[in-house]
C-alpha cells in the first residue's frame, strides 16, 4: 500500500525536526536530565512539526536507551509506539472528541499505572476545539496528574484556549519555516526518492507552502506525479501560477503603461483556465516585496526569496516611486476584496484595477494624487540635473526633425525658406490668441471644489481654456472672480499636477465675463 510522502518522511527524532531548534533543544535537555513537565502545549501554524514532536517526545520519555535526549527507535518501547500498538500512548483528536464525556474518560483512566511503558502519554490534537465544560473537566487533572502521566496538547489557535489551561502547561511556540529550510528538506527527500528536481523549483514549492513542511512535502508529491523533472515551469503549471519573473514582467508593464502586455497576461490566464485570484495574490506578494525593498535598510532580512527572484525584484522596484507603490498596493488590496465577494466577472475587476494602476489620473484617491505629485517631482529633479529631455521636448524635437530633414542628414537639399506674407502673419497672430478647450477642466474644478467649499458653490459659473500658452479661468460674475483670484495658487498647483510640469501662478489668468452662465447672461442684480 502506498504511503504518502509526508507520512513516510515524518521526523523520527528531535534532530530530524527542521527549523524548530528553539523547541527541540529544550525538549532534548529535559529528557536527558529527567526534568520532564507534566503537561506540554505546542502551538503554531499547521505543518510545522507540532504532532511530530509530540510523537517523538512520547517515545523519548519511554525509551529504554535514549541517545542525547532522542529516542533510539530500536527498543521494544519505541517500536511499539511507532507501530501504534502501545496502549499507554493515547492520541486524541479534540475536533471530533470535544465533549465533556471524552475528558471524563481520561480523568478516570489516569489513576491506573501504565500497562507496558514507563509513562502514559495523552496527545490531544486541536485542543482549542474542546467545549467549555470539557476544559473545566480537564483542569484539575491537568494541574496535578499522577506522576506516571504526561499530557501533550497541540493547537493552531492558541488565542482560543482559556488562561486556566495555558497557566498549567509548559508552552512551546512553533514558527513558520523559511524557504531555505523547507527547500533543503525537500532536496534531501528528492535525492532519497530518486525524484529529479531543480533547486529553484523546490524553493518555489517552499514559497507556495507558506512555511509549512507537511504542505511542502504534499506539494512535492503532487509535482512528482507528473513523472518528469520538477522545474519551476512545471510547478507554476501545476499550481496555476505565473512565477516570480513573469509577475515582475506584469509590474514592469504597469510602469511602462503597456496595456497590450497587461491584457495579454490576463487573457493567457483566462484561456488556460487558471484562477485569476491566484495571479492577484502573486502580484500582491510582489508589491509587498517592493514595498519592503524600498523602505527597509536590510530588505534581505524580511524577504524570503531566491537570488534569482531578488535580481528581478531590484530591477522592478527601481521603476516605481514609494507613493506609486503605496497607491498600487491600495488598488490591489481593494480589488482582492472585490474579487473575493464577486460572483460575476473577476477578470473585469482585475483589468479595471490594472488600468487604474497604469494611470493615477483616473482615480480621485489621495494615494493616486501623491503618486502623480511624486511623478512630477521626479521629472523636475531630472530636468534640474541637466542633460535630460522632458517627454514634451522629445515630441517637439521629433516634430522639428520631421519638418526639417536637414537634421537627419544631407540626403536632400533643404527647401527654400518660405516668405511670410502679411495675411499669413496675421493668421498666425490670430491663432496664437485663439481659445483652446482644456479637456480635463471639469476634473480640475472638482478637485478644487474638494479643497474649497466656495468654489464648489460657484463651479457652474466657471469655465476654463488656454490662450497663448496661458491658462484662463473665466468667471461669470465678480463674486466668483474674487473667489477664484483668492485661490489662484491652488489652481496653479492643480494645473501643475495635470500638466506634468510646473505651471507658475503668472500663467494662470482669472478673467471676468458677464455673458457666461448656465442659463444665459448673468447680471450683478442676481447677487
Amino acid at each position: 500500500m502506498h504511503l504518502a510522502l509526508y507520512r513516510k518522511w515524518r521526523s523520527v527524532d528531535f534532530d530530524d525536526v527542521a527549523g524548530q531548534e528553539h523547541v527541540t533543544s529544550t525538549l532534548k535537555y529535559e529528557v536527558e536530565h529527567g526534568a520532564l513537565s507534566h503537561a506540554y502545549l505546542f502551538s503554531g501554524p499547521r505543518g510545522t512539526g507540532k504532532t511530530s514532536c509530540a510523537k517523538i517526545l512520547s517515545r523519548a520519555v519511554n525509551c529504554e536507551h535514549p541517545k542525547n535526549g532522542n529516542p533510539c527507535n530500536e527498543c521494544a518501547a519505541c517500536r511499539s509506539i511507532l507501530s501504534g500498538a502501545a496502549v499507554d500512548v493515547i492520541e486524541m483528536d479534540a475536533a471530533s472528541n470535544n465533549g465533556v464525556d471524552n475528558i471524563r474518560d481520561i480523568r478516570d483512566e489516569v489513576v491506573f499505572t501504565p500497562a507496558e511503558l514507563r509513562y502514559r502519554v495523552y496527545i490531544v490534537d486541536e485542543v482549542h476545539m474542546l467545549s467549555p465544560s470539557a476544559y473545566n473537566a480537564l483542569l484539575k487533572t491537568l494541574e496535578e496528574p499522577p506522576a506516571h502521566v504526561i499530557f501533550i496538547l497541540a493547537t493552531t489557535e492558541l488565542h482560543k484556549l482559556p488562561e486556566t489551561i495555558l497557566s498549567r502547561c509548559q508552552r512551546f511556540e512553533f514558527h513558520r519555516l523559511t524557504v531555505p529550510v523547507i527547500a533543503d528538506r525537500l532536496e534531501y527527500i528528492t535525492k532519497q526518492e530518486d525524484i529529479p528536481a531543480e533547486r529553484g523549483a523546490l524553493e518555489e514549492i517552499a514559497r507556495i507552502s507558506g512555511g509549512g513542511m507537511r504542505d511542502a512535502i504534499s506539494h512535492l508529491e503532487l509535482c512528482a506525479g507528473r513523472h518528469e523533472k520538477i522545474t519551476e515551469a512545471l510547478v507554476s503549471d501545476v499550481f496555476g501560477k505565473l512565477g516570480y519573473e513573469r509577475v515582475a514582467s506584469v509590474a514592469r508593464a504597469i510602469s511602462a503603461r503597456d496595456y497590450d502586455a497587461l491584457f495579454s497576461a490576463v487573457s493567457e490566464l483566462s484561456a488556460a483556465g487558471r484562477d485569476i485570484s491566484v495571479f492577484w495574490d502573486e502580484l500582491a506578494s510582489l508589491y509587498r516585496d517592493m514595498l519592503i525593498f524600498k523602505t527597509a535598510k536590510s530588505p534581505e532580512r524580511f524577504l524570503d526569496i531566491s537570488e534569482t527572484a531578488m535580481a528581478a525584484l531590484k530591477e522592478t522596484a527601481g521603476l516605481f516611486s514609494l507613493p506609486e507603490i503605496l497607491y498600487h498596493c491600495r488598488q490591489i488590496d481593494d480589488t482582492a476584496v472585490e474579487i473575493t465577494k464577486k460572483t460575476g466577472s473577476k477578470r473585469l475587476a482585475v483589468e479595471l484595477a490594472l488600468v487604474r494602476m497604469c494611470d493615477p489620473s483616473l482615480s480621485l484617491e489621495n494615494d493616486a494624487l501623491l503618486s502623480r505629485i511624486a511623478s512630477v517631482e521626479d521629472k523636475l529633479a531630472l530636468i534640474a540635473a541637466g542633460g535630460v529631455i522632458a517627454p514634451a521636448a522629445k515630441k517637439q524635437d521629433k516634430a522639428k526633425k520631421a519638418k526639417d530633414p536637414e537634421q537627419d542628414g544631407p540626403s536632400s537639399p533643404a527647401p527654400e525658406p518660405e516668405v511670410k506674407t502679411d495675411d499669413a502673419a496675421k493668421e498666425k497672430s490670430e491663432n496664437a490668441g485663439a481659445k483652446a478647450k482644456i479637456p480635463y477642466f471639469s476634473e480640475l474644478i472638482a478637485r478644487a471644489a474638494e479643497k474649497n467649499g466656495f468654489i464648489d458653490g460657484f463651479r457652474q459659473f466657471i469655465t476654463g481654456y488656454t490662450r497663448g500658452g496661458k491658462f484662463v479661468i473665466e468667471c461669470a460674475n465678480p463674486f466668483t472672480e474674487k473667489i477664484c483670484s483668492d485661490n489662484k495658487p491652488l489652481f496653479a498647483e492643480l494645473f501643475t499636477i495635470f500638466e506634468g510640469r510646473v505651471v507658475p501662478e503668472d500663467d494662470v489668468i482669472i478673467s471676468l465675463s458677464f455673458d457666461k452662465g448656465p442659463d444665459g447672461p448673468v447680471s450683478l442684480d442676481t447677487f
